[in-house]
């Protein structure tokens, strides 16, 4: 049938489309724990520092913070995050998702002993729903550019920058070995580029 598009061309072309859209609709992840009776995030966003560490001493399992340097360090990195999002006027969906992002680059380093340069393509992926599809009821993203930017920013301070030592906080197999043992631990430098600048594009994109 010259000219014309036979009923299966129809199809193929409806099948790429559905295939687009659901490209389109894919989501940007939450923070998701199971602890009760825990506070919701909202509700954590309202807590004081001591309420917030006792919540999440509890939501995170952590049993020794006072002695345990990796737990010490892990509490005060989740509590710092929720100071950071309520005073950058995130909402807590945006919360949420900020916290989400900080388990999963952590999870990245201790079980997957990604490198820096693995993790920060792993950010930038996370990061790229979140600023491009609008959430249900809004024909907004999650996060605009401004706060892309300032959320790319906190990560790039509080983590990418200390990469190595979380690696050696997160993976060392013994505990003493924080404290017996004389470590150098190195802190990454970064230019004076933006964070953004220094991650290829097609990793936002993909």
């Amino acid at each position: 049938m010259a000219g014309g598009v036979t009923r299966r061309e129809k199809k193929e072309q409806l099948n790429v489309k559905n295939d687009e859209h659901q490209q389109k609709e894919a989501t940007f992840i939450q923070w998701n724990y199971e602890s009760p009776p825990c506070r919701s995030v909202a509700e954590l966003q309202q807590c004081n520092k001591d309420e917030l560490e006792t919540e999440l001493k509890q939501i995170l399992d952590l049993q020794n913070p006072d002695t345990c340097m990796r737990e010490a360090a892990l509490l005060d990195f989740y509590s710092s995050v929720f100071s950071w999002a309520k005073e950058s006027n995130f909402s807590p969906t945006q919360t949420s998702f900020s916290v989400a992002l900080l388990q999963t680059l952590l999870e990245n380093i201790r079980d997957k002993h990604m490198c820096m340069v693995e993790n920060l393509g792993e950010f930038a992926k996370a990061l790229a729903p979140a600023c491009q599809n609008p959430m249900e009821d809004d024909s907004s993203p999650l996060l605009d550019v401004e706060d892309a930017k300032e959320l790319t920013s906190y990560f790039k301070t509080s983590l990418f920058q200390k990469y190595n030592l979380f690696q050696f906080l997160l993976t060392a197999p013994r505990e003493e070995s924080l404290s017996s043992e004389a470590k150098t631990i190195e802190v990454f430098t970064y230019p004076d580029t933006p964070l953004e600048e220094s991650v290829p594009a097609n990793l936002y994109f993909e």
